[in-house]
């Protein structure tokens, strides 16, 4: 993550290159999430192929029944960081909590990665560091080592705070995005791939483990399109 931030800011203080953009995506599955975004990139190389970028994103998650599991990395397997990535759960430790829908609108930073070719590109972006607004939710709490609150009613708000910290190490509402973009005649663009998103809320009560996030996790195809502002 310093490495990522470190290379963007170099390109912010070492190009003259760079291009702006506003972008419309919708993800779908069986649950909806729209997003708009600014974003501006930087080429990187003498051949103007690779781009890194900033921007902002506004997210909106919208869904009827989910499941949403024991968040922190601590708990679902018992490491944090990138370790965490590839660390088997730890099932004796995972609670759940059913919401009958689920509502979020997340506001993030935005980090963008991109590789062009004459009419294409391919691409990642991710969210880095937000706030997420939405109502409070009601739930049914099922523990895994606490017969006297399984199947209580608990009351949830969607996390405040949003922060990548790679895997489950990452706390509350964050999206991201691995893509195709194909550029038209009128130089707009549009793109299509997979959006991953966290979804993350956090109860009234701290239950079970000392634990009152929840996280419910979704990839969904996607698609956008590009309304590009300016080049230089």
């Amino acid at each position: 993550m310093k490495t990522l931030v470190s290379l963007l800011l170099l390109c912010l203080f070492s190009t003259k290159s760079w291009s702006q953009s506003i972008d419309f995506a919708i993800a779908a599955k069986k649950e909806f999430a729209p997003s708009v975004s600014y974003q501006k990139t930087y080429d990187v190389g003498k051949k103007k192929r690779f781009q890194i970028g900033w921007g902002v994103r506004a997210n909106g998650y919208f869904s009827g029944q989910k499941e949403y599991l024991t968040a922190p990395a601590l708990l679902t397997s018992g490491k944090q960081s990138l370790a965490a990535f590839f660390t088997e759960y730890n099932p004796a430790k995972i609670d759940t909590i059913d919401f009958s829908k689920s509502s979020l609108v997340s506001f993030n930073a935005l980090i963008v990665l991109q590789y062009s070719f004459k009419k294409s590109a391919i691409g990642f972006n991710i969210d880095a560091l937000g706030f997420t607004l939405g109502g409070k939710q009601s739930g049914i709490f099922r523990a895994a080592e606490s017969p006297s609150l399984n199947k209580s009613t608990q009351t949830a708000s969607p996390t405040p705070l949003n922060v990548l910290l790679v895997s489950d190490s990452d706390r509350g509402s964050l999206n991201s995005e691995i893509f195709f973009k194909q550029t038209l005649k009128n130089q707009n663009a549009l793109r299509f791939g997979l959006s991953f998103q966290f979804m993350e809320y956090t109860t009234k009560q701290v239950l079970t483990f000392e634990n009152d996030r929840f996280r419910h996790k979704s990839l969904m195809p996607f698609v956008a399109y590009t309304l590009n502002l300016r080049k230089k």
